[in-house]
């Protein structure tokens, strides 16, 4: 170990730096842990992930909205009974973005209030998401990174059932 102001070797256990004088800093000291340091950001990221997904799907509804009644009007257009399907289909792909969106918000929140339920379901959200490359992937390890481990398990219900 070493002073981190002026670089002298510290032994171990060794409270103060011999040269200078300064209050060593230990690595993995007890009052932090990677629960505590990363899950506001895991909270926030889901939320940004989420708000990109549900413009998503604004986009699709537009899309149906819109779009199905123009192709209507080029030249030999889809038959009659596929026209009527297109804009189904979009709404329908919509409104599954937009409840993984809600979901994805769930999480966020769930995590930011130390809720309970909100470490699980951002687990099964990170395992969900690592296949939406290359963002989701992201998130996902990110997510798993900080959650998964057993130790976190431990700090989250400290966090948890102090909030």
């Amino acid at each position: 170990m070493f002073c981190d102001q002026c670089g002298a070797h510290l032994q171990v256990g060794q409270r103060n730096c011999v040269q200078c004088g300064k209050l060593a800093t230990v690595v993995g000291e007890p009052g932090r842990n990677r629960v505590r340091d990363h899950v506001k950001m895991v909270a926030l990221l889901w939320w940004a992930y989420s708000s990109l997904h549900m413009l998503g799907a604004v986009g699709l509804f537009l899309m149906a909205k819109f779009v199905a009644p123009w192709l209507s009007r080029i030249p030999n257009p889809p038959p009659p009974g596929v026209m009527q399907l297109i804009p189904l289909i979009v709404s329908v792909v919509g409104g599954l973005i937009v409840i993984k969106s809600a979901v994805g918000f769930a999480v966020g929140w769930g995590l930011l209030q130390r809720e309970s339920w909100g470490r699980m379901l951002a687990l099964v959200m990170g395992f969900l998401v690592t296949l939406n490359v290359p963002i989701g992937t992201a998130l996902g390890i990110y997510t798993l990174w900080v959650l998964l481990p057993s130790q976190s398990e431990t700090e989250y219900r400290a966090m948890a059932a102090a909030a």
